[in-house]
């Protein structure tokens, strides 16, 4: 008999750990290849754990409602045989590797690329991860001062937690002499928000903790708006055309389908078409490299109950028909705010979507969706007086108009194109054929 471990898998991009709500199984109880063995959930998603092996429970590491980094072993199994040497050098990887390759892979489309800073380097002594190296690079932290800051990761190594807790006291030493006279500002450790002691409070006052997902949502946000220059282009659409069709069909689509047709597929359909029209705003930065995306996965943004945002994403968005579009963001709505979503189904997007116009604002400038490169809000849809150019001559008439504002990385899209991008999405709303 050998011992085959079950660790904590990957759970979607930006997920780097869950809370175990529940064990399926008991130490003692045989399983199959592909049970699920536990249930765990994330601010994101619900999901099992599965095993790859036939076995014999042998142990569990942990309690229900224990908070579990991404590749750290759940369980132990007692299976025939013997453990491969493949499956063990994987299993070791995912343990010492997994949650700082995934905070890597969270933050690397992140980093600045500084050529000033002197470069950090390991040694056989002292190991320091990509994501180390980053925040100690941003932050002007020499090779002698990160040498010197006592890990608490295995052997020594200096963790992320290790170098932001330096930070924290390096800046209060710094600022001890002036505290008295000048608010104070902490530096800012990559992926966290600026922080100063500008607050005041009153007996009156509610304090309310942060849940996890709003932090994350907060550093990404925080982190866009300092990596990407962003500039905003806004373009306004004449959806009359869309408008009296989707009155005209909605009820008979909801019959045959047994779906309702929004108004948020016809976008998307417009906007993978003039990606098509426009590659180059399909892109991500990687330092000085412009990586042009073959796939059109357009993110959607859905707002959850509890009010923070979620950004599943359309896989292949430009070869579904209306129809299909329809159902996949019916489907992923619903599932998005009843916290159904697989892990798969909120990574890999390369463009993003976002209706404001459901919450009554008529245009905004959304901040862009790291790593991508550019995010596209649409308003809300109004009548509005316009002018109509006929045969007989212009006139004047109502109309439904909507904005589109467009915000983009100006590292690598520039006006003319972020502009034309957003012009030409325009056109095929306002060119809309009527096909589903």
């Amino acid at each position: 008999m050998a011992e085959y471990k079950i660790v904590l898998p990957e759970l979607g991009e930006g997920v780097i750990e869950a809370t175990l709500t529940n064990w399926l199984v008991n130490v003692g109880d045989k399983v199959e290849e592909d049970d699920s063995i536990a249930e765990i959930a994330t601010d994101k998603v619900d999901s099992d754990v599965p095993t790859s092996r036939d076995g014999v429970v042998k142990e569990l590491l942990y309690q229900p409602n224990d908070v579990i980094k991404v590749g750290a072993v759940l369980a132990i199994l007692e299976v025939e045989g013997e453990v491969s040497e493949e499956e063990v050098s994987t299993i070791v990887k995912e343990e010492t590797a997994v949650s700082e390759e995934i905070i890597e892979t969270v933050s690397a489309p992140l980093t600045t690329q500084n050529s000033e800073v002197n470069s950090i380097e390991s040694s056989e002594d002292r190991f320091y991860s990509p994501l180390v190296k980053n925040i100690a690079k941003e932050e002007n932290i020499s090779q002698s001062e990160l040498d010197s800051i006592k890990g608490s990761g295995a052997k020594g190594r200096v963790t992320k937690d290790d170098i932001l807790d330096y930070l924290k006291n390096r800046g209060k030493n710094k600022d001890t002499k002036i505290e008295s006279v000048s608010p104070k500002t902490t530096p800012t450790p990559r992926n966290s928000q600026p922080t100063t002691n500008y607050t005041f409070q009153s007996g009156d006052d509610e304090i309310i903790e942060m849940d996890r997902m709003r932090k994350m949502i907060a550093n990404h946000m925080v982190d866009s708006k300092r990596i990407s220059p962003h500039v905003s282009s806004f373009v306004e659409a004449d959806l009359t055309k869309i408008v009296n069709w989707r009155n005209k069909i909605k009820d008979e689509f909801l019959r045959k389908e047994g779906e309702k047709m929004t108004f948020t597929p016809i976008f998307i359909q417009a906007v993978a078409r003039a990606i098509k029209d426009y590659p180059m705003i399909n892109v991500q930065v990687d330092g000085d490299k412009i990586i042009r995306k073959k796939d059109i996965n357009i993110g959607m943004a859905v707002a959850l109950p509890s009010g923070n945002l979620i950004v599943p994403v359309i896989k292949n968005a430009d070869q579904y028909s209306l129809t299909g579009l329809a159902k996949k963001v019916n489907d992923i709505a619903n599932r998005a705010r009843n916290n159904q979503l697989k892990p798969d189904e909120i990574k890999g997007g390369t463009y993003t979507v976002t209706n404001i116009g459901s919450f009554g604002n008529v245009f905004g400038t959304p901040i862009i969706n790291q790593p991508q490169a550019a995010i596209l809000a649409v308003g809300a849809i109004v009548k509005k007086p316009a002018v109509i150019e006929t045969p007989e001559g212009d006139v004047i008439g109502i109309r439904h108009k909507m904005f589109l504002s467009h915000s983009y990385d100006h590292r690598v899209v520039d006006g003319a194109l972020g502009g034309m991008f957003v012009k030409r999405v325009g056109e095929y709303l306002e060119s809309f054929n009527e096909t589903i």
